[in-house]
């Protein structure tokens, strides 16, 4: 599996939301989207990042960019995850994790001092033109958001 890298095609997907509409990547031509992968609906690091990345939506879409949180949980528990924490933008299901593959968000990472396979917590910046404009892997759940907001050129929200 390798890596995606700044100016490479964005991998189209179709994935059902929390509601189990399907959503796609190719929908949001012309908009540029911020796509998260974290391991796991309603856990610490992951609810800590869910939560930034809502507390700084309205300043991330007032510059012009669409959140949309990717996991291996099935709608039903997105919908949870949803309604415990308020979360205001899509969360999507990829149980297959085909779309984590595609990514370069799935292998192999240290957990606990043992080396297991899963999904590596990552952030992808894609333009209006479905290119790749910032790839982040390994990133930490905590802090990121502000990171990205840097890295973005976004002042502190």
């Amino acid at each position: 599996m390798t890596n995606l890298e700044k100016g490479d095609n964005a991998p189209d997907f179709t994935l059902l939301d929390q509601d189990e509409h399907p959503v796609s990547l190719g929908d949001f031509r012309g908009r540029r989207v911020i796509l998260y992968f974290y391991p796991a609906a309603q856990t610490p690091g992951c609810t800590t990042q869910a939560c930034d990345f809502r507390d700084s939506l309205a300043s991330l879409q007032g510059a012009g960019y669409t959140v949309l949180g990717i996991s291996r949980d099935l709608p039903e528990k997105l919908r949870a995850f949803r309604d415990s924490d308020g979360l205001t933008f899509p969360l999507l299901s990829d149980a297959d994790h085909a779309v984590h593959e595609a990514y370069g968000a799935w292998g192999e990472k240290q957990n606990y001092g043992k080396t297991v396979t899963g999904v590596l917590r990552s952030t992808f910046v894609v333009d209006e033109d479905g290119k790749i404009v910032e790839a982040m892997y390994n990133v930490k759940a905590t802090g990121h958001v502000a990171r990205l907001r840097k890295t973005l050129g976004l002042a502190a929200a």
